[in-house]
C-alpha cells in the first residue's frame, strides 16, 4: 500500500478567498484517507508543504481531445491510429498543466477513455459524450453547400467531432447509440458555430421537439445534455427544454441567465478559445468567414461573465482549444480574473467542475474518500492566478489517483 502525509498544507480549492491554516492530509492507495490538524497514522513518505500550497486537481470541463489540428473537418480525415497517438499527447500535456480530470465535449470514445484508465496513456481522468449530436447544416456537418453527398450513419473516425442525425426517431437513436458506447452524457449542437461551413451564430439548431425528446433519453439513462450555445434565444429555449449544461453562452441577456439559473443549469465560458483563434486562427487554416463569426461572440465573452454572475448562474471551467492551441488551456483563468474573484474562477475548476461531471465528493476536492488528486503550487494562486498557468511550471508535484505523476525539488 502506498501512503503519503503532507504536512504543513495550506489548502486553497475555490471555497474561500484565503488558503486555509496549515493542516495534514493523508493519501492512502488512490484516495484521500484522512484531513486534519493532526494526523496520527503513519505513512510511507511525509512531505513538507511550507510555503506552498495544495489544491485539489484541476478540472476542465469542455475540451476536445481528439482535435490534434484546428480543422475539424481534416481532423476526421486522419487515420483512427494517428488521431489516438496525438491525443495521448495531447492528454499528457494536459496532466502536466494540473488538470486530473477532463470533460470531453464531442469526439473522444470509450477506448480512449479506457486507455487512460487502464494507464496505456497518461492523461486527465476522462468523462466523455462521445459524438457531439448535429442537424443537416449544423455545427458538426463540416459539407459544404455544394456537397450534398449523405452524412455516414455509423463507423464514426475516431477524429470527428460529431454526427449529423435529423428528426426524433434518429436522434432518439443517436443518443442512444452514444451512451451504448460509453458516453456519460450527450452533447449536442444547437446554435450556430464557427469552423463550420453553413451555419450562422444564430442559426437554431434542432426543433424544439428534438430537444426535448434527447433531454428524455438522457434522462432515461440517468444523465443529462450539453449544448453547445451562443445566442440569447438559442440559451432560453435549451433552458426551457431541460438542457443541463450551457456551453459558452458568450451571447447571454440577463433575464435568461436568472432562467437558466432557476432550473439549475450549469454555463461552461470558454473565452480562451476565440482570444487564440482571432490570434492563431488564420494560420491553422481558419478562413475570414469563420475568424468573423468569431469575433462575433468573442467581443461579448467577458459582459457574459458578469452576467451570468449577477444571476447566480453556476460557471464551470471550459477551454475547448484546438491543435497547437491546446497550449493556451490554463489562460482562461487569466481572463476570467479580469472580471471575477480568484476563489470564484478556481471553484469553477474544482467544486463547479465536479458537480457537471456528477463526480462531487470524489473529485475537485480534499476530503475523505476523495480520489487523491492533488497538485501543489509554489505560492498562493488567489493572490496570483498566473500560478495555474506556464505549463504547470510553478506545480512541483502533481498526483492522480495517488500516483506522482510528476515530481520536481521541493524548495
Amino acid at each position: 500500500m502506498s501512503s503519503y502525509l503532507f504536512k504543513n498544507a495550506r489548502i486553497v480549492d475555490g471555497s474561500a478567498a484565503e488558503p486555509t491554516e496549515p493542516i495534514q492530509v493523508l493519501v492512502e492507495d488512490s484516495h484521500i484517507r484522512e484531513v486534519g490538524r493532526t494526523i496520527s497514522a503513519s505513512a510511507a513518505e511525509v512531505i513538507d508543504l511550507t510555503g506552498k500550497t495544495l489544491m485539489p486537481g484541476l478540472i476542465d470541463c469542455h475540451v476536445h481531445t481528439i482535435a490534434s489540428i484546428a480543422s475539424f473537418q481534416r481532423n476526421a480525415g486522419l487515420p483512427d491510429s494517428l488521431v489516438a497517438a496525438r491525443a495521448s499527447i495531447v492528454m499528457r500535456n494536459m496532466l502536466m498543466r494540473g488538470f486530473t480530470t477532463v470533460r470531453d465535449a464531442g469526439g473522444a470514445d470509450f477506448g480512449i477513455k479506457c486507455a487512460v484508465e487502464e494507464g496505456v496513456f497518461s492523461g486527465p481522468r476522462l468523462v466523455i459524450s462521445g459524438k457531439a449530436l448535429s442537424q443537416t447544416g449544423g455545427h458538426c456537418d463540416f459539407r459544404g453547400r455544394h456537397n450534398s453527398r449523405p452524412e455516414p450513419r455509423t463507423g464514426f473516425a475516431l477524429g470527428a467531432l460529431g454526427r449529423v442525425c435529423d428528426g426524433v426517431p434518429d436522434l432518439r437513436l443517436a443518443a442512444r447509440e452514444e451512451i451504448k458506447g460509453g458516453a456519460d452524457f450527450i452533447k449536442i449542437m444547437a446554435n450556430g458555430g464557427a469552423a463550420s461551413p453553413t451555419d450562422p451564430i444564430h442559426f437554431l439548431g434542432f426543433s424544439r421537439e428534438e430537444l426535448l425528446a434527447v433531454v428524455e433519453e438522457a434522462k432515461n439513462a440517468g444523465t443529462y445534455v450539453a449544448a453547445h450555445l451562443y445566442t440569447d434565444e438559442a440559451i432560453r429555449r435549451a433552458a426551457e427544454t431541460g438542457i443541463h449544461s450551457l456551453e459558452h453562452c458568450n451571447l447571454i441577456e440577463p433575464a435568461t441567465a436568472k432562467f437558466a439559473a432557476s432550473q439549475s443549469a450549469i454555463a461552461v465560458p470558454t473565452l480562451v478559445t476565440f482570444e487564440k483563434l482571432l490570434a492563431e486562427g488564420a494560420s491553422s487554416g481558419y478562413g475570414a468567414d469563420a475568424l468573423a463569426k468569431v469575433e462575433i461572440v468573442q467581443s461579448a465573452g467577458m459582459e457574459s461573465l458578469s452576467i451570468m454572475r449577477e444571476a447566480g448562474l453556476p460557471m464551470a471551467y471550459g477551454s475547448d482549444l484546438l491543435g497547437p492551441m491546446h497550449r493556451h488551456q490554463s489562460e482562461e483563468f487569466l481572463i476570467r480574473a479580469r472580471v471575477l474573484p480568484a476563489h470564484e474562477i478556481i471553484a469553477s475548476a474544482t467544486s463547479v467542475g465536479a458537480r457537471l461531471c456528477q463526480m462531487e465528493g470524489k473529485i475537485g476536492t480534499i476530503a475523505p474518500n476523495a480520489f487523491a488528486d492533488l497538485i501543489v503550487v509554489d505560492g498562493n494562486p488567489l493572490d496570483d492566478l498566473s500560478l495555474l498557468a506556464n505549463q504547470g511550471g510553478h506545480m512541483p508535484l502533481i498526483m492522480q489517483g495517488g500516483k506522482i505523476v510528476k515530481r520536481t525539488e521541493l524548495h
